[in-house]
């Protein structure tokens, strides 16, 4: 997840929401592992839900009509 979060900044096409949300990938990531370091797996569990659902939307953000991938995959 880090990795594909990395990777939206190298795409060309400018910012956007989707670079927002690989921001809060960056962010929850780290955070998710230091509660399950501290014990606290309900918490982690959560964080981590939440992350991969935000960089579940991210990808579908890429699908639009307009986006480069969009484009490559719909014509």
């Amino acid at each position: 997840m880090m990795v594909a979060a990395l990777s939206s900044f190298g795409l060309p096409g400018g910012l956007g929401l989707i670079h927002g949300l690989s921001v809060l990938v960056l962010v929850m990531i780290p955070r998710g592992i230091l509660q399950a370091r501290r014990g606290n797996i309900a918490a982690h569990r959560r964080t981590m839900s939440l992350t991969y659902l935000s960089l579940a939307v991210a990808g579908m953000f890429t699908l639009l009509p307009g986006r480069l991938l969009g484009s490559w995959l719909f014509g």
